[in-house]
Protein backbone atom coordinates (compact mmCIF):
# COMPACT_ATOMS: atom_id res chain seq x y z
CA UNK A 1 0.00 0.00 0.00
CA UNK A 2 2.80 2.42 0.85
CA UNK A 3 4.38 2.17 -2.59
CA UNK A 4 1.08 3.02 -4.28
CA UNK A 5 0.90 6.06 -2.05
CA UNK A 6 4.56 6.78 -2.79
CA UNK A 7 3.67 6.92 -6.50
CA UNK A 8 0.76 9.21 -5.60
CA UNK A 9 3.24 11.31 -3.62
CA UNK A 10 5.12 12.09 -6.81
CA UNK A 11 1.96 13.04 -8.66
CA UNK A 12 -0.36 14.34 -5.96
CA UNK A 13 1.82 15.15 -2.94
CA UNK A 14 0.72 12.48 -0.51
CA UNK A 15 3.01 11.38 2.26
CA UNK A 16 3.52 8.94 5.10
CA UNK A 17 4.41 9.95 8.62
CA UNK A 18 4.73 8.08 11.87
CA UNK A 19 2.59 8.20 14.97
CA UNK A 20 4.03 7.81 18.42
CA UNK A 21 3.70 4.02 18.24
CA UNK A 22 5.43 3.95 14.82
CA UNK A 23 2.37 2.97 12.77
CA UNK A 24 2.65 4.33 9.20
CA UNK A 25 -0.01 6.94 8.52
CA UNK A 26 -1.21 8.03 5.07
CA UNK A 27 -2.55 11.56 4.50
CA UNK A 28 -2.66 14.42 1.98
CA UNK A 29 -0.21 17.12 3.10
CA UNK A 30 -0.62 19.45 0.11
CA UNK A 31 -4.20 20.47 -0.43
CA UNK A 32 -7.41 19.15 1.00
CA UNK A 33 -8.24 16.46 -1.54
CA UNK A 34 -6.96 14.15 -4.27
CA UNK A 35 -8.66 12.35 -7.15
CA UNK A 36 -7.31 9.47 -9.21
CA UNK A 37 -7.57 5.87 -10.36
CA UNK A 38 -5.54 2.69 -9.97
CA UNK A 39 -5.34 -0.48 -12.04
CA UNK A 40 -5.29 -4.02 -10.70
CA UNK A 41 -1.83 -4.53 -12.14
CA UNK A 42 -0.50 -1.49 -10.28
CA UNK A 43 -2.12 -2.53 -6.99
CA UNK A 44 -0.78 -6.09 -7.24
CA UNK A 45 2.71 -4.82 -7.99
CA UNK A 46 2.93 -2.15 -5.33
CA UNK A 47 -0.02 -2.36 -3.00
CA UNK A 48 0.48 -5.21 -0.57
CA UNK A 49 1.79 -3.25 2.40
CA UNK A 50 -0.47 -2.34 5.33
CA UNK A 51 -0.88 1.18 6.67
CA UNK A 52 -3.29 3.33 8.60
CA UNK A 53 -5.37 6.00 6.91
CA UNK A 54 -5.49 9.49 8.38
CA UNK A 55 -7.53 10.84 5.47
CA UNK A 56 -11.02 9.80 4.36
CA UNK A 57 -11.41 7.70 1.21
CA UNK A 58 -14.31 7.09 -1.17
CA UNK A 59 -13.56 4.45 -3.81
CA UNK A 60 -15.52 2.66 -6.54
CA UNK A 61 -14.42 -0.67 -8.01
CA UNK A 62 -15.42 -0.13 -11.63
CA UNK A 63 -14.39 -3.59 -12.79
CA UNK A 64 -12.57 -6.68 -11.57
CA UNK A 65 -12.27 -8.05 -8.04
CA UNK A 66 -10.21 -7.27 -4.96
CA UNK A 67 -9.43 -8.77 -1.57
CA UNK A 68 -8.50 -6.45 1.31
CA UNK A 69 -8.25 -6.31 5.09
CA UNK A 70 -9.88 -3.32 6.76
CA UNK A 71 -9.14 -3.00 10.46
CA UNK A 72 -9.32 -6.65 11.57
CA UNK A 73 -11.80 -7.96 8.98
CA UNK A 74 -11.20 -9.35 5.49
CA UNK A 75 -13.47 -8.22 2.63
CA UNK A 76 -14.06 -9.39 -0.92
CA UNK A 77 -14.84 -6.64 -3.45
CA UNK A 78 -16.39 -7.01 -6.87
CA UNK A 79 -17.36 -4.61 -9.63
CA UNK A 80 -19.90 -1.98 -8.51
CA UNK A 81 -18.78 -2.08 -4.88
CA UNK A 82 -18.28 1.26 -3.15
CA UNK A 83 -15.78 1.61 -0.30
CA UNK A 84 -15.67 4.22 2.44
CA UNK A 85 -12.62 4.41 4.71
CA UNK A 86 -12.76 6.67 7.72
CA UNK A 87 -9.67 8.20 9.32
CA UNK A 88 -7.94 5.69 11.53
CA UNK A 89 -8.78 2.68 9.37
CA UNK A 90 -6.15 -0.04 9.12
CA UNK A 91 -5.96 -0.97 5.43
CA UNK A 92 -4.18 -3.71 3.49
CA UNK A 93 -4.75 -4.67 -0.15
CA UNK A 94 -4.19 -8.42 -0.36
CA UNK A 95 -4.94 -9.16 -3.99
CA UNK A 96 -6.68 -7.63 -7.02
CA UNK A 97 -7.53 -9.08 -10.40
CA UNK A 98 -5.35 -7.85 -13.26
CA UNK A 99 -8.34 -6.22 -14.96
CA UNK A 100 -9.40 -4.28 -11.85
CA UNK A 101 -9.96 -0.53 -12.04
CA UNK A 102 -10.62 1.67 -9.01
CA UNK A 103 -11.75 5.29 -9.03
CA UNK A 104 -10.95 7.07 -5.76
CA UNK A 105 -11.39 10.44 -4.10
CA UNK A 106 -9.42 11.23 -0.95
CA UNK A 107 -10.23 13.98 1.55
CA UNK A 108 -7.28 14.96 3.74
CA UNK A 109 -7.37 15.28 7.51
CA UNK A 110 -7.16 19.08 7.23
CA UNK A 111 -10.31 19.08 5.07
CA UNK A 112 -12.17 16.77 7.46
CA UNK A 113 -11.17 18.85 10.47
CA UNK A 114 -12.67 21.94 8.84
CA UNK A 115 -15.81 20.42 7.36
CA UNK A 116 -16.86 17.47 9.55
CA UNK A 117 -17.47 16.89 13.24
CA UNK A 118 -14.53 15.48 15.21
CA UNK A 119 -12.64 14.59 12.02
CA UNK A 120 -15.18 11.86 11.28
CA UNK A 121 -17.00 11.24 8.05
CA UNK A 122 -20.40 11.17 9.75
CA UNK A 123 -21.07 7.57 8.79
CA UNK A 124 -19.67 5.81 11.83
CA UNK A 125 -22.89 3.95 12.59
CA UNK A 126 -23.06 2.60 9.06
CA UNK A 127 -19.41 1.68 8.95
CA UNK A 128 -19.63 -0.38 12.10
CA UNK A 129 -21.62 -2.80 9.96
CA UNK A 130 -19.49 -2.72 6.81
CA UNK A 131 -17.18 -0.25 5.04
CA UNK A 132 -18.49 -1.37 1.64
CA UNK A 133 -21.80 -1.40 -0.20
CA UNK A 134 -22.86 -2.73 -3.60
CA UNK A 135 -24.73 -0.43 -5.97
CA UNK A 136 -26.75 -1.06 -9.11
CA UNK A 137 -25.35 -0.75 -12.62
CA UNK A 138 -27.41 2.41 -13.18
CA UNK A 139 -25.99 4.01 -10.06
CA UNK A 140 -22.46 2.99 -11.09
CA UNK A 141 -22.90 4.80 -14.40
CA UNK A 142 -23.95 7.93 -12.52
CA UNK A 143 -20.98 7.65 -10.15
CA UNK A 144 -18.56 7.16 -13.07
CA UNK A 145 -19.91 10.20 -14.88
CA UNK A 146 -19.68 12.20 -11.65
CA UNK A 147 -16.06 11.11 -11.18
CA UNK A 148 -15.18 12.01 -14.78
CA UNK A 149 -16.80 15.42 -14.41
CA UNK A 150 -14.83 16.08 -11.22
CA UNK A 151 -11.56 15.07 -12.91
CA UNK A 152 -12.32 17.30 -15.90
CA UNK A 153 -13.10 20.25 -13.61
CA UNK A 154 -9.92 19.64 -11.64
CA UNK A 155 -7.76 19.49 -14.78
CA UNK A 156 -9.30 22.57 -16.42
CA UNK A 157 -7.00 25.58 -16.87
CA UNK A 158 -7.54 27.37 -14.63
CA UNK A 159 -9.00 24.65 -12.41
CA UNK A 160 -12.72 24.85 -11.74
CA UNK A 161 -12.37 23.25 -8.29
CA UNK A 162 -11.23 24.54 -4.95
CA UNK A 163 -11.74 23.44 -1.35
CA UNK A 164 -15.02 25.33 -0.98
CA UNK A 165 -16.50 23.61 -4.04
CA UNK A 166 -15.18 20.26 -2.85
CA UNK A 167 -17.30 20.64 0.28
CA UNK A 168 -20.37 20.29 -1.93
CA UNK A 169 -18.91 17.22 -3.65
CA UNK A 170 -18.06 15.72 -0.27
CA UNK A 171 -21.64 16.27 0.92
CA UNK A 172 -22.99 14.75 -2.30
CA UNK A 173 -20.84 11.65 -1.82
CA UNK A 174 -21.96 11.35 1.79
CA UNK A 175 -25.63 11.65 0.85
CA UNK A 176 -25.31 9.18 -2.02
CA UNK A 177 -23.44 6.64 0.09
CA UNK A 178 -26.06 6.82 2.83
CA UNK A 179 -28.89 6.52 0.31
CA UNK A 180 -27.36 3.46 -1.35
CA UNK A 181 -26.70 1.88 2.04
CA UNK A 182 -30.26 2.30 3.21
CA UNK A 183 -31.55 0.55 0.09
CA UNK A 184 -29.85 -2.66 1.18
CA UNK A 185 -31.67 -4.66 3.81
CA UNK A 186 -28.56 -6.49 4.91
CA UNK A 187 -26.72 -3.23 5.44
CA UNK A 188 -29.25 -1.21 7.38
CA UNK A 189 -28.19 -0.37 10.91
CA UNK A 190 -30.67 -2.15 13.12
CA UNK A 191 -30.78 -2.55 16.88
CA UNK A 192 -27.80 -4.75 17.69
CA UNK A 193 -28.16 -7.93 19.64
CA UNK A 194 -25.87 -8.11 22.61
CA UNK A 195 -23.45 -10.60 21.03
CA UNK A 196 -22.87 -8.41 17.96
CA UNK A 197 -22.39 -5.39 20.19
CA UNK A 198 -19.76 -7.26 22.22
CA UNK A 199 -17.97 -8.31 19.03
CA UNK A 200 -17.82 -4.74 17.72
CA UNK A 201 -16.69 -3.36 21.07
CA UNK A 202 -13.98 -6.02 21.25
CA UNK A 203 -12.65 -5.30 17.75
CA UNK A 204 -12.50 -1.57 18.45
CA UNK A 205 -10.71 -2.21 21.73
CA UNK A 206 -8.17 -4.47 20.02
CA UNK A 207 -7.38 -1.78 17.45
CA UNK A 208 -6.78 0.66 20.28
CA UNK A 209 -4.69 -1.54 22.57
CA UNK A 210 -3.09 -4.40 20.58
CA UNK A 211 0.39 -2.87 20.96
CA UNK A 212 0.12 -3.15 24.74
CA UNK A 213 -2.52 -5.82 25.50
CA UNK A 214 -1.74 -9.25 24.05
CA UNK A 215 -4.01 -11.40 26.20
CA UNK A 216 -7.75 -11.84 25.71
CA UNK A 217 -8.22 -11.70 29.49
CA UNK A 218 -7.14 -8.03 29.47
CA UNK A 219 -9.94 -7.20 27.04
CA UNK A 220 -12.42 -9.25 29.03
CA UNK A 221 -11.56 -7.22 32.12
CA UNK A 222 -11.91 -3.94 30.20
CA UNK A 223 -15.31 -5.00 28.84
CA UNK A 224 -16.35 -6.37 32.25
CA UNK A 225 -17.06 -9.80 30.83
CA UNK A 226 -15.94 -13.24 31.88
CA UNK A 227 -13.21 -14.71 29.72
CA UNK A 228 -15.28 -17.77 28.62
CA UNK A 229 -18.25 -15.56 27.69
CA UNK A 230 -16.11 -13.19 25.64
CA UNK A 231 -14.29 -16.00 23.83
CA UNK A 232 -17.48 -17.90 22.96
CA UNK A 233 -19.22 -14.72 21.78
CA UNK A 234 -16.36 -13.65 19.50
CA UNK A 235 -16.12 -17.14 18.02
CA UNK A 236 -19.86 -17.32 17.42
CA UNK A 237 -20.22 -13.87 15.82
CA UNK A 238 -16.89 -13.53 14.01
CA UNK A 239 -16.19 -17.20 13.20
CA UNK A 240 -12.63 -16.84 14.51
CA UNK A 241 -11.16 -16.74 17.98
CA UNK A 242 -10.63 -13.64 20.08
CA UNK A 243 -6.92 -14.40 20.10
CA UNK A 244 -6.82 -14.57 16.30
CA UNK A 245 -8.07 -10.98 16.10
CA UNK A 246 -5.29 -9.75 18.39
CA UNK A 247 -2.69 -11.69 16.41
CA UNK A 248 -3.97 -10.30 13.09
CA UNK A 249 -3.64 -6.72 14.36
CA UNK A 250 -0.10 -7.28 15.71
CA UNK A 251 1.14 -9.10 12.60
CA UNK A 252 -0.38 -6.53 10.23
CA UNK A 253 1.34 -3.69 12.09
CA UNK A 254 4.63 -5.61 12.26
CA UNK A 255 4.60 -6.29 8.51
CA UNK A 256 3.88 -2.63 7.87
CA UNK A 257 6.81 -1.41 9.96
CA UNK A 258 9.18 -4.00 8.54
CA UNK A 259 8.44 -2.98 4.95
CA UNK A 260 7.97 0.76 5.37
CA UNK A 261 10.38 1.87 8.09
CA UNK A 262 14.09 1.50 8.77
CA UNK A 263 13.50 0.79 12.44
CA UNK A 264 15.53 -2.01 13.98
CA UNK A 265 13.58 -5.19 14.62
CA UNK A 266 14.12 -4.69 18.33
CA UNK A 267 12.49 -1.25 18.11
CA UNK A 268 9.52 -2.68 16.22
CA UNK A 269 9.16 -5.43 18.81
CA UNK A 270 9.15 -2.87 21.63
CA UNK A 271 6.57 -0.70 19.85
CA UNK A 272 4.28 -3.74 19.68
CA UNK A 273 4.65 -4.61 23.34
CA UNK A 274 7.35 -7.30 23.14
CA UNK A 275 10.15 -6.81 25.66
CA UNK A 276 12.04 -9.81 24.31
CA UNK A 277 13.06 -9.58 20.65
CA UNK A 278 13.71 -13.33 20.49
CA UNK A 279 10.11 -13.99 21.54
CA UNK A 280 8.88 -11.49 18.94
CA UNK A 281 10.92 -13.30 16.26
CA UNK A 282 9.38 -16.64 17.24
CA UNK A 283 5.89 -15.12 17.39
CA UNK A 284 6.25 -13.56 13.94
CA UNK A 285 7.70 -16.70 12.34
CA UNK A 286 4.99 -18.93 13.82
CA UNK A 287 2.27 -16.84 12.16
CA UNK A 288 3.98 -15.67 8.97
CA UNK A 289 6.28 -18.60 8.24
CA UNK A 290 9.51 -16.58 8.07
CA UNK A 291 11.50 -14.45 10.49
CA UNK A 292 11.02 -10.66 10.59
CA UNK A 293 14.44 -10.18 8.95
CA UNK A 294 13.62 -12.56 6.11
CA UNK A 295 10.24 -10.90 5.61
CA UNK A 296 11.84 -7.43 5.49
CA UNK A 297 14.38 -8.56 2.89
CA UNK A 298 11.87 -10.44 0.72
Amino acid sequence: MYRIWYIFCIKFGTFIKMKENNIPIVDCPYGDYMIGDASGKLMNEYGRFPCKIKCGVFALLVRGTAHATINVTEYEFKANDVLLLEPGSFFLIRETSEDALVYWIVFGSSFLEKHTVNNRMSLSALQLHSPKISVSENHVQVLCKTYEAIVAALNAQPTMLDSEKMVHIFNLLQTSYTKYAHEQDDYLVKPLDRKTEIYQDYCQLVLKHYHEWHHVSQYADALRLTLPHLCSTIKQVGERTAGDIIIEAIITDAKSQLKITNLQIKEIALSLGFDNVAFFNRFFKSHVGVTPKTYRNS
